[in-house]
Order: C-alpha cells, then structure tokens, then sequence
C-alpha cells in the first residue's frame, strides 16, 4: 500500500475525527541507531467509522486502544487499521523503536566531527512526523502538543513549547523534560530538538527569545547574534504593527542545526534553520540580507500557516507565498536592509519564472493536489516566488490598507483553525470594492509567465507606446521614461506612468521619445518584459547609469531571459557584465549576474570549444572588480569578486600563489571557506591531489570540512578519484545528505567531460535505484546535484527523457529530472539559435 495519504481520505478522516491531544514521550539514551517513542493521543469519533493511524516504526512493540490491545502485525507499510470505533472519545496508546534519520527526514542525528558532540532535531514536514511518533498525519486534524525526554545528562531539549528540565533518571543521571503543551497545531509543525546547545537567551515583549546552536559554532554565533536578534526583535514588532492577532506561542527558540534539508522551518515556537547562517567565514552584506530574510519569512509563519493553517496541500501558497512576501516588505520596512526587492528580483523572481516555463510547472494554488507525495513536488518557485510576486502585485491593485484589512479578518476568523483560498479571497472581498475572486481566478489558477513587449511609434508631435500583452494576465506596472544626460554617460528619469495591461489605450507623449522606455519599471509586476530596439541599444551601452538598483534588475531580467530564449547572443550578455558590472553599486545585481553568466552561459549556453572563453570573460569581469576594490571601500564586493575569480579560473598558478600565501594580494585573507573554494578548482584543474585534500581536511577537521574533503575528492580528474565518488554516491547508503550532496556537487566538471562521458547513461537508472532507496531528500539530492548537466547533447536528453517511463522512479526524483531535461533542452536550444 502507498504511504502517501490522499485528499479524500484526509477529507474522510476529518469527518469522522476530532483529534484533542498527544503526549509524546521520547528516549534518546537507547543508542546510536535507534530511540524509544511511546505516544498516548486522544481523539473523539464523530459517528461509528473505521479509520488508519500512520507510522513509520523500526519496531512496533504494542498498541491499545481505550485499553484493549490491537495486533500490531496489521501494520500495513504505514498504516495502522483502526477498525469499528464507536462514537465518543478515545484513548490511543502505541509503543515504538524508531530509527534515527541521516537524510534530515524524522529525527535527524548528527555528530560533530570537531568535538564528537551529538545533535539530534525533528523535521516532521508532510509525512515524516511518522517517522518519531504515530499520528493522524494531515494538517487539518490539529492537536495540543507535550513532549518528555529523556536525553544524555548535559543536553539540553527544546520543543514546541518552553521546557523544563523535571528530573533525572536513576543509574545514569539522564535528564528528563517536559515541554509545555502547545495551542492546537498540525502534525507536522511539532518540533523536538535536543543536544548540548550553545545558546543566546534574552526576552522580548515579555517572551523569553533564544538562540541554538551546536557547541563548535558558539564564537560565531556569539559574534553574529546581536544582529540576528535585532533583526528577530525589529521583525516580530512590526508583525505586531500589521497584524491584529497576538504572536500566539509562549516562546520564541531559533535553533540553527546541522544537516538541515531547507533554508528553515517554520516550527511555533522553535524555528529550525540550516547552521550555515552561523557564518563561521566573511560573507557579502547581501548573504547577511538573505539570512535575516530567511528570519522574517519563518516568523511570518506563526500567523500564516501556524496559527491559521491550509486545509490541505492545494493550499501551500497560503503559507508559503504569503511568508515569502511578508518576510521581504518587512525587512524593507523594520531593518537597515532596505534593497530587498533588489535581490527578490535578481534571485528569487528568476527562480519562479524559470519554474513556470517548464512542463512541471503548476498554478500557485491548484485545483486539487491528489497526495502528500504531489504536494511535496509544489514547494517551488511557483509556490514561493511566483506567489509572493502575485501578492505584491495584488497590494499594488488592492492597496496596503484594504489588503491588510482583509489579512487580519482571515486571522480573526479562522485562528487556531484550518483555511482555504476560498476563506482568504472571501476576507479580502470584505474590505474593497473590486473583485478579488476574479483577480484569484486569473493570477493563482492559471500557469505560465506573461510576455510584455513594448511598441513605439514617432511621430511629429511626439511618440505613442502600446503594450503588446501575451498571456491571460491583468498587469498593473510602472512604466520608466529615461533620457541621456547631455555630456556625462547617465541615464536619468523623465517620467513613470502607470499603466494597466491589457489596454486597448494607444499612449500618446509629446516630446522626443527616451533612450530607453521600461516596462514593469519598479518591479511590482511578475512578467516576462522585453525591450524595444532603441532601448536594447541603450541597455547594452548604459545599464549601468541607470539610477535606481531595482530598475537595473527589471533590465537585467529582461536580457536574462532574452538569452534563455535565443533572442540575444550569450556573448552579448558576457559583454554587458564585463561593460558595466565593475560600475554597479548594488552587490545583488553583481552576484546575481555573474551567477547567472558563470553557472548558465559559461557552463551550458557556449558549446565546449567556447567556454574557456567565456570564463575568461568573466574573469576579466572579477578582476576589474578586484582593482576597483583595492582600496578596501567594498568588502563584500570584493569578496563576491574573489569568489567568482577563484570558480572560474581556468590556470592554476594564481590560485594556488594564494593557496600557498594564505591570503588574496590586497586582502582578503584565506578563511576555511576560501581556502576549500580554491581547493575545489584546484582539484578539477588537476593541480592537488588526495595528499592535499587530507592536509586541508587535518586543518579544518569540521562538519564543513568534511563536506569540502568530498566535494574535492570527487573532483580529482582521475579514473579512481571519479569511480570511488561515484560508489559513495550510489551505492554506500551510509552519506549523509550534506556529504551526499558535496559529493556529487564535485563529480561533474564541464573540464572532466571526456573523463566522465561513461557515467552519464549510468547516471539514470543508478539515481532512481538510491532514491528508491533511501527516500525523497536523497531523491531529491541525487537530482538536484548528481544529474549530469554539463553534457548538452542529444544523448544525454534520449537518454534522460526514456528514464522517466520507469515504473521506480519516485515522484520527487521524476519532477527533478523533468526540470532538468527541460533546462537541457532549452540550453539545446539557445546553443542553436547561437
């Protein structure tokens, strides 16, 4: 029987269930591969019914239910029958050993290399709170939540709810907690986490606010944790500014854990995010924005999805759309991060317009979503950027007041509760006038991107501009009139109109028509936007001049996709960053088009014989970078230059001059982080070897260290070095996510092509084997980073796109490789119309 649940059987189960309490008792002294779970659950029976219980147990030891034992040998996959319930409450009591998860699904286990100290942390999201505890496991049965655990003697145990350490056990000392019960949550927003925390406690607006993290990382969260917490506390404060309801948890606990799958989770009360926010080496200013975005999005969340909760996963917008668009205004509003919108743009809105051009790609809220294992494939660009970008859209035409008006009646009326985008459009339409279900209609259930074109005619009074609109959309945009200034290289306004498209409005402007006309300017839209002649003209030679860093990102968008389509020569684009970027004052912008020119242009787009080339161009593009920065004004834009300087290097003898010296000439000096980048290159360039490595990984012996070890190892240009990665890859089920994925980040060189040429037909069936395996997160991994995206060839596409008929692949696995054959083909493409 499939594990995953589908909507109609949640539908059904919500009928007959009312689900009250689950007291959930955890032993983390039992070993290293297993634990003890044993779970009490109250639940009432609407009417006489039959119905299933889910776990996912190493070991189901015994069941009763209302005191009568149940056989545990019905366990079927991961349902546990639960037949002939009479009407009235309930009592479910069900004894397990379970298994300790290294693929951050369940309880993940970790210990640290650098000091041998164990971590363990829950993520229960979609299916795998079965994986620690049995539960009626759909986000629409909430329930009150209280933890005891028993852990090792000097850990600490954080939960949902504040707790408190009540005793300890006879014989070893273990410590025995109890969390505090929580209000009524879903499943998969309980949360454990346990081990010997370092931690940063203060209070604010009367609750007790801390940091976590493993001991090995205290100095750098102590040195980055005034900032994390005024950015929690300025964050939470202006939430309570917006928002009528109360923050609803008694505590706030943001814990920064190894191994950890997403960017966070949105767990009340005790936030989980991925322990590279503690920045153990120099980050740009821009990576520092990101991580306190990554805050406010997870704090957005305790009002969007935990206190008011989708009825199901057609619903994920309802969280994640609505965290995405909140965390981004809000940093623009309470913080000193005030260019936001400018990385939104340069980062997250490409990554949701390359999503809805593929096959897979899906409306922001679908129809129907049939399983957990479908919905597990909708946390997208779609679902994050697209939505968030529809929402902003829907301020622009709403206005903030309507709109927030009718966020705080959606809270009022269904906090503590579940909610549908019925229940949201209807709470919007009671606070304005125009037709909020039409405009859901068009925006959240249709799938693909708008295209946006300019037409302008001169005439002798003036010029007139007509949008030509492909696509189904209503668009409210800015529109930016920008001049020359006579005697200096400057573009400046002239004028913005407001424009709604579709028009049949033909625009007439007296005067001599702009340099450069730019639609969606001010970035409010989510389109796809081209350019005039006359305007990609100007573009190429004045990009640069351009005054404002958020019109900068709308042009570079524009020329993104332009290559992406076959309209402009990716030299063309190699050319504008070399033109301009050693100009541009946004760092966001930097990274991201360097970004896009190292990992799409250099990497895919050129044909092999090009890409020398077109590394060096981009070299040439850091280096002049690096000479505009000689004067340490810009840091972090130097070490953005470095960063790209180093992964493009096509010649060894300058990195490993700075490998040799420990520093970059001019600053900065090498810290682990880019010490392992330049190892990284090295490696692939044949210029160290396994020697080198276990040096480097004897100087940094860290949980990244080992990371950066693999990812090396797998990079050496050699018939064994490639041949060992590829068994750790596929056939050693002992990695961990992080070595999984640092391995495989390492084992594809555009550089080895000839040496790995073997390997890409055995990629298909080798990856869909391990992800049957070990689950979705190494499904995910496997095609996420292992797929061999450098071989843009017909080959590999057959290839690739017969795979997807067998009958073995996971769900998650296939969408990844739908993607990336899509993206194959479309470099296929580009490298034709080139």
């Amino acid at each position: 029987m499939s594990s995953a649940l589908t909507r109609d059987e949640a539908q059904l189960r919500a009928q007959l269930l009312d689900v009250h309490h689950y007291a959930v008792t955890l032993d983390l002294t039992t070993g290293d591969e297993t634990f003890d779970s044993a779970t009490v659950i109250r639940f009432s029976a609407r009417t006489p019914g039959d119905t299933f219980l889910e776990l996912k147990p190493e070991e189901l030891r015994s069941v009763e239910l209302d005191g009568h034992p149940l056989d545990p040998s019905t366990l079927d996959g991961s349902r546990l029958p639960l037949t002939g319930l009479a009407e009235g409450p309930h009592e479910l009591r069900v004894d397990t050993r379970m298994r300790y998860s290294r693929t951050g699904e369940g309880l993940h286990r970790f210990t640290d290399p650098e000091d041998g100290e164990t971590y363990v942390y829950t993520q229960m999201f979609m299916d795998d709170v079965q994986r620690v505890f049995p539960a009626f496991d759909q986000p629409d049965l909430k329930a009150v939540f209280e933890f005891t655990v028993t852990a090792p003697s000097h850990w600490y145990v954080l939960a949902n709810g504040i707790t408190t350490r009540t005793g300890d056990r006879e014989g070893d000392g273990a410590g025995i907690w109890t969390s505090a019960p929580t209000p009524v949550i879903s499943t998969y927003l309980a949360a454990v986490a346990a081990g010997p925390w370092h931690s940063v406690r203060t209070d604010h607006a009367g609750l007790p606010f801390a940091l976590h993290c493993r001991r090995s990382l205290a100095p750098h969260l102590d040195a980055d944790a005034e900032e994390i917490l005024s950015v929690t506390k300025d964050c939470f404060d202006r939430y309570h500014e917006k928002f009528a309801e109360p923050y609803p948890f008694d505590s706030y606990d943001q814990a920064f854990v190894p191994e950890f799958n997403a960017g966070a989770m949105e767990n009340p009360g005790l936030v989980t995010f991925r322990d590279e926010f503690i920045f153990r080496s120099a980050v740009t200013d821009t990576e520092r924005q990101r991580r306190a975005m990554v805050i406010a999005h997870e704090m957005a969340h305790m009002w969007f999805g935990d206190l008011v909760t989708l009825r199901w996963w057609d619903d994920i917008w309802l969280n994640e759309s609505f965290a995405e668009y909140m965390g981004y205004q809000t940093l623009v509003e309470a913080t000193r991060f005030t260019g936001t919108w400018t990385e939104f743009g340069m980062e997250r809105k490409p990554w949701g317009y390359d999503a809805d051009q593929r096959p897979s790609t899906h409306p922001v809220a679908p129809d129907a979503v049939p399983d957990t294992a479908s919905a597990l494939l909708n946390f997208d660009g779609i679902s994050y950027a697209k939505g968030a970008s529809a929402l902003r859209q829907l301020v622009a035409w709403l206005g903030e007041k309507d709109f927030l008006d009718g966020i705080n009646t959606h809270f009022t009326r269904h906090k503590f509760a579940n909610a549908s985008l019925a229940d949201f459009v209807d709470s919007l339409a009671a606070h304005t006038e125009r037709d909020v279900h039409a405009w859901a209609d068009v925006w959240l259930r249709t799938t693909g991107v708008d295209t946006l074109s300019p037409r302008i005619e001169e005439n002798a009074s003036g010029w007139t501009l007509t949008v030509d609109h492909h696509g189904s959309r209503p668009h409210h945009i800015g529109v930016g009139l920008y001049d020359r200034v006579p005697g200096r290289r400057d573009l400046e306004l002239r004028e913005r109109l407001s424009l709604d498209v579709p028009s049949d409005e033909v625009l007439s402007v007296s005067g001599p028509r702009p340099a450069l006309v730019l639609l969606n300017d001010g970035d409010l839209g989510y389109a796809k936007i081209r350019l005039d002649a006359t305007s990609v003209e100007t573009a190429l030679r004045s990009l640069s001049a351009l005054p404002d860093p958020l019109t900068r990102a709308v042009v570079w968008n524009s020329l993104r996709d332009m290559v992406r389509d076959g309209e402009l020569e990716p030299d063309a684009y190699l050319e504008t960053a070399r033109a301009h970027l050693p100009d541009e004052q946004d760092l966001a912008i930097v990274q991201g088009v360097l970004a896009f020119a190292r990992t799409h242009i250099a990497a895919r787009y050129v044909a092999p014989a090009q890409r020398t080339a077109a590394l060096a161009t981009i070299t040439d593009t850091a280096r002049a970078l690096l000479r505009r920065t000689e004067d340490g004004s810009d840091p972090g834009l130097r070490l953005a230059a470095v960063r790209v300087r180093i992964d493009s290097a096509t010649q060894p003898d300058t990195l490993a001059t700075w490998l040799a010296d420990g520093t970059v000439p001019g600053g900065p000096e090498l810290d682990p982080e880019l010490r392992w980048r330049i190892l990284a290159r090295l490696a692939v360039l044949g210029a160290v070897g396994e020697s080198d490595i276990t040096a480097a990984l004897a100087a940094d012996p860290t949980a990244t260290g080992e990371e950066g070890a693999a990812r090396c190892r797998a990079a050496l240009p050699s018939a064994e070095a490639k041949e060992a990665a590829w068994n750790r890859l596929f056939h050693d089920d002992t990695l961990s996510n992080y070595l999984f994925s640092a391995t495989a980040q390492g084992f594809w060189q555009p550089e080895q092509a000839d040496l790995v040429q073997d390997y890409v037909p055995r990629y298909y069936p080798e990856a869909i084997a391990v992800a049957a395996r070990r689950g979705p997160a190494i499904g995910d991994a496997a095609g996420r980073w292992a797929f061999p995206a450098h071989a843009v060839d017909e080959d590999n596409l057959r290839a690739g796109r017969a795979c997807l008929e067998d009958p073995e692949l996971i769900p998650l696995l296939r969408r990844k490789l739908v993607d990336q054959l899509d993206d194959l083909a479309r470099a296929l493409r580009v490298r034709t119309a080139g």
